[in-house]
């Protein structure tokens, strides 16, 4: 059984108050800051929780950091759905391109990205949260191996991974531009090698 991170479980009431209050500052600082910067303490200032509770329940800011990604596995995101799988690859990768590049939003993600290298814990939460993703993504390509558009054993994770590929390279890799004809490319380029069975394993 996976060990439960510290501060990750809901226990509800004025504790889930404090918790969400926690690692909701935790996100912001992370935004703003970048994982060399965050402190307990500072965190503890902006959620306005004592910063003894703090330690006591997350640690250090490796810790906090891994508890505020889970935040992410907790909400009701689901996979589009618009009838065809490069649709949906796209309408995917439309909100992946709009996240990571619009001002006032892309400093959380590409920060989250960047911890994930420096600190073990925040890599293992941003891998859960990645994971999650792909669970929540599947039925996109259970819905295209139904409608004919992919032959029966194509790996939806590998489709995900195709298609976003693309867009973290530009991203982090060669520092492209990055716009919705890019996520249009790549989610047609996908969905095409689906189709030809590339993801059968």
């Amino acid at each position: 059984m996976a060990t439960e991170l510290p501060g990750t479980q809901r226990p509800g009431g004025r504790t889930e108050r404090t918790r969400l209050a926690v690692l909701h500052a935790t996100l912001d600082l992370l935004a703003e800051r970048g994982y060399s910067e965050l402190t307990v303490d500072a965190v503890a200032e902006r959620s306005g929780v004592h910063k003894t509770t703090v330690y006591r329940r997350w640690k250090s800011a490796e810790g906090l950091v891994a508890a505020a990604f889970h935040l992410g596995t907790e909400d009701d995101w689901t996979a589009p759905d618009t009838g065809s799988l490069a649709g949906d690859l796209y309408e995917m990768l439309a909100e992946l391109v709009g996240y990571f590049t619009t001002p006032g939003m892309r400093e959380l993600p590409t920060a989250s990205i960047l911890a994930a290298f420096q600190a073990d814990l925040a890599a293992g939460a941003l891998h859960d949260f990645y994971q999650d993703r792909h669970a929540r993504c599947a039925v996109i390509t259970t819905r295209a191996i139904a409608r004919g558009e992919a032959p029966s054993g194509t790996s939806p994770d590998e489709v995900v991974r195709a298609a976003s590929g693309p867009i973290f390279y530009r991203l982090f890799i060669s520092r492209e531009s990055l716009d919705l004809d890019d996520a249009r490319l790549a989610a047609r380029s996908a969905a095409a090698a689906a189709a030809a069975g590339v993801f059968v394993f």
